[in-house]
């Protein structure tokens, strides 16, 4: 399992949830990218992060419209203080006795808990269990840029597959995309074209 700790829970609800950490942890996690939330129950529950926000504070408002800062300044201030990171995370399924569900966790994270990214290995256990069964969440979920999210998934988790031997994987993905929303056309027009400028 990945020991690559990103943050720590702000708040969590059964579907989301939203986590803290430092600016210097930012180029850890990406948008689309899947990460584990460890239980205390041995549950383990994974999501797609879907928003991050590097927030202000009074110094950055001040700063920004100074002229000429100095490098050592902007440094100083990225990775000795606290600059408020904020990454939304879409839960999409959990794991429990070994087993992976595409279900909702039965129940949230509480504040504070860890969450780490996944490795390659256990993105590829993930995506791979089942029919593609966590799609569902990112589809009915509101206000989320539900085409680039999804484009970006599986552009990241596609180069996993493939470089285990499955060049398929992302084929399946699109395929099955296209039958979930075969009644929607206007979704199904947005995750296509974003999909069309991925490269996978």
């Amino acid at each position: 399992m990945s020991e690559i700790e990103i943050g720590r829970l702000l708040s969590a609800g059964t579907s989301s949830c939203l986590v803290g950490c430092r600016v210097s942890q930012a180029s850890v996690p990406a948008f689309g990218g899947l990460v584990r939330i460890p239980l205390e129950d041995g549950y383990e529950i994974y999501g797609l992060i879907y928003d991050i926000r590097i927030n202000d504070d009074g110094l950055v408002r001040q700063l920004v419209t100074a002229e000429g800062i100095d490098d050592d300044v902007i440094q100083d201030n990225r990775v000795n203080r606290n600059v408020p990171v904020e990454i939304s995370v879409l839960h999409v399924g959990y794991r429990h006795n070994g087993r992976i569900y595409h279900l909702l966790p039965p129940r949230p994270p509480l504040s504070l808990d860890a969450i780490y990214v996944c490795e390659p290995d256990e993105a590829c256990g993930f995506t791979s269990a089942g029919r593609f069964g966590y799609f569902r969440h990112v589809l009915r979920a509101a206000d989320l840029a539900v085409g680039e999210l999804l484009a970006a998934h599986i552009q990241i988790v596609s180069r996993y597959h493939h470089e285990r031997g499955d060049g398929e994987w992302s084929s399946r993905a699109v395929q099955e995309l296209i039958v979930l929303l075969r009644d929607d056309y206007p979704t199904l027009m947005t995750v296509l074209g974003a999909l069309a400028d991925v490269t996978m």
